[in-house]
């Protein structure tokens, strides 16, 4: 393996995305870089480069120079990676809380199980598209008071989602909450990107980071729907979840919570691409 796959292999290992990891190698080459000269030096894409640049600079990796051209300097590799390694023990520390709540949660469920003919009457299996389009239907219409999600491509439901906007305004109209983290791929996507807006517009609280597990809908802390990879199927096959269980929509809810934390404001992206709001 090459020296600079391996630096990039060993920094994806301390958490940072793959493009992160190119650009910051890049960035310690020499000084300073405008955000062109550091794509074209790390072979990232122009259209990526500030949602990178900007998750750099807000993970304290590297620093921004305001300017007539803005410029980027990487921080000193030493405080770099114990930055990188700090990050990593408060993940673990989260990822000990959220399983110990999720063991908690799943046991008495487990053990109830064991004494019901049908153990997972409260779970549906959906493979069909338009089974999986019409339960997250469902989910939007049967929420009253949060609506927590997680978005990113393919998307099985039309890109004109006219339900889940007037899901939305109604949540807002009870003084509900209305929020969802998409992955950046999403806004180079004309369309996608205008169902975001309108989500937007109608009220929804929208935060944006480079990757998530899983496709996930949340409702009242009490339904899920999430989408699941299908060893058996292939990777071209959907398959979902629907689940009516607070313990498990409760636990989900958790996750949820700590991605929105450390994702990215509709702002801050905007701001990073130069855009106007």
């Amino acid at each position: 393996m090459e020296p600079e796959e391996q630096s990039v292999g060993q920094l994806v290992a301390l958490g940072l995305a793959r493009y992160e990891a190119r650009v910051y190698l890049a960035l310690i080459r020499r000084e300073s870089f405008t955000a062109a000269e550091v794509a074209r030096e790390a072979d990232v894409p122009r259209q990526r480069i500030y949602d990178v640049l900007d998750a750099l600079v807000r993970r304290r990796l590297a620093v921004a120079h305001p300017g007539r051209v803005a410029t980027f300097s990487a921080t000193d590799p030493e405080l770099a990676l114990a930055r990188l390694m700090s990050d990593q023990r408060e993940a673990l520390d989260r990822m000990e809380r959220v399983s110990s709540g999720l063991a908690a949660a799943l046991l008495p469920v487990w053990s109830e199980g064991r004494s019901q003919s049908d153990p997972l009457d409260y779970v549906e299996v959906l493979r069909d598209p338009k089974a999986i389009a019409e339960r997250f239907t469902d989910i939007q219409e049967a929420a009253s008071r949060e609506l927590l999600s997680f978005n990113k491509p393919p998307f099985v439901t039309p890109t004109a989602n006219t339900v889940g906007v007037k899901a939305v305004r109604r949540l807002l109209r009870g003084e509900g909450i209305v929020r969802a983290v998409y992955t950046y791929e999403v806004l180079d996507d004309p369309e996608v990107s205008g169902n975001v807006d309108a989500f937007g517009k109608a009220g929804e609280q929208a935060r944006f980071t480079e990757e998530l597990p899983l496709k996930l809908v949340i409702a009242d802390a009490n339904l899920v729907l999430c989408d699941m990879p299908d060893p058996v199927a292939g990777t071209g096959a959907t398959t979902a979840l629907y689940i009516e269980h607070p313990a498990i929509a409760g636990c989900l809810r958790l996750a949820f919570q700590t991605v929105w934390q450390q994702a990215a404001t509709f702002d801050a992206v905007r701001r990073a691409r130069g855009e106007k709001g």
